[in-house]
């Protein structure tokens, strides 16, 4: 057994791990794992079904990664969990299998963090960068997008949107689509400004910032319908913001929840 193998792990001999990969004392990794180079899993772990989890990752002692989903359709479907690089898994998240009803994958990107305790539902799919603080819980189905934050203590309702560069409050109870760029918060939930911090610490320009902050006028201080709002969005393009713009009227034109008011 490897030295980077702690004797006590149970690794089926039909996993694929990397010669570089790191497993902690009685953690169990089933037939069905991949795990790429440089990936490290702590002590007591669980990690099964079909998963695949690519490389550099941290995963952290005590979590449960590729169980069956929590769906009362799933009949044992081939389904699957694919985790892509660099992500850090803190201490008893639980990362579900995908479902028939959807693609059948659950997939997260890349360079995320989650913080411990949060729940990844059957099909949910999580772009990169993206923070979910303690005790986030993403129901199935639900699409978060890069470099998006969802605060502690907060539920996904399922099917739920959350778009690039949002941020979710403390303890969010978010059961409609919250549009990019926008700070939500409270209860009950409500867009309450334009992540102005986040975009600053991302690099973004005050010019494309002054544009996003029209949009989240257009969208929640005016006296526009939600259609109008969008074709006066649509106008904002050539004020240097072009690829932000492209970015909200595609959200909205897929929302199917509704928008956080």
């Amino acid at each position: 057994m490897s030295s980077r193998i702690h004797p006590s792990a149970i690794i089926d001999p039909a996993a694929e791990l990397d010669s570089t990969v790191t497993v902690g004392a009685y953690s169990l990794i089933g037939p069905h794992v991949r795990i790429a180079a440089g990936t490290t899993v702590g002590p007591h772990c669980v990690i099964e079904g079909r998963t695949t989890i690519g490389a550099d990752n941290k995963i952290f002692q005590f979590n449960s990664i590729g169980a069956v989903p929590q769906d009362m359709k799933y009949a044992g479907e081939p389904t699957e969990l694919v985790i892509g690089d660099r992500n850090s898994i803190r201490e008893f998240c639980t990362l579900n299998l995908g479902t028939a009803q959807d693609e059948g994958v659950t997939r997260i990107g890349s360079d995320n963090l989650l913080m411990a305790y949060v729940h990844i539902a059957h099909d949910v799919r999580l772009g990169s960068h993206i923070v979910l603080a303690n005790n986030a819980t993403l129901a199935g189905h639900v699409h978060v997008g890069d470099w998006a934050t969802v605060g502690g203590l907060s539920g996904v309702h399922q099917f739920v949107k959350i778009g690039a560069h949002a941020m979710i409050g403390f303890q969010g109870h978010v059961a409609q689509d919250v549009p990019p760029f926008m700070t939500v918060d409270g209860n009950p939930l409500a867009a309450r400004a334009v992540n102005v911090v986040g975009l600053r610490r991302r690099g973004f320009s005050a010019e494309r910032i002054a544009v996003i902050k029209q949009i989240h006028k257009l969208l929640y201080r005016s006296a526009l319908t939600f259609e109008q709002s969008q074709t006066e969005i649509a106008a904002l393009q050539g004020q240097g913001a072009d690829e932000d713009v492209a970015l909200m009227l595609s959200f909205l034109a897929a929302a199917t929840r509704g928008i956080v008011r």
